[in-house]
């Protein structure tokens, strides 16, 4: 087994309860962790025999694009994506972050951690 993690993805994206959230938008920032198998990558050097970074950017920067009310939404329908399009990934762990939320303080971000392993 392997890891490969794509950490601080930033995107500018519409989510929140509140009306005015989901009309002037926030930054965000995305974090995903695979699992997967990676002997074989690991011997013959092809991107086919692994997961692509670049696949797991993209899904992210669209999932994030469809404004939810919660994260946990954004999350989960970034699991569901990884696990349908890639079949190499045993399990996926994002964490999905707003930056400066609107909660009456002095808060950096506020952050929920889905995770999940692949159901055979």
């Amino acid at each position: 087994m392997g890891i490969i993690k794509v950490e601080n993805i930033r995107v500018y994206a519409h989510h929140g309860c509140l009306k005015e959230e989901t009309i002037i938008g926030s930054d965000y920032r995305v974090d995903v962790t695979v699992e997967a198998d990676l002997s074989r990558s690991s011997k013959s050097d092809a991107l086919n025999d692994t997961v692509d970074y670049v696949f797991l950017n993209h899904v992210v920067k669209e999932e994030m694009a469809i404004p939810s009310k919660l994260l946990e939404t954004v999350a989960q329908r970034i699991i569901d994506r990884i696990f349908s399009e890639d079949q190499l990934v045993n399990e996926v762990f994002v964490s999905v972050s707003k930056i400066n939320p609107p909660i009456g303080g002095n808060v950096e971000m506020v952050t929920i951690v889905l995770s999940e392993k692949r159901k055979n």
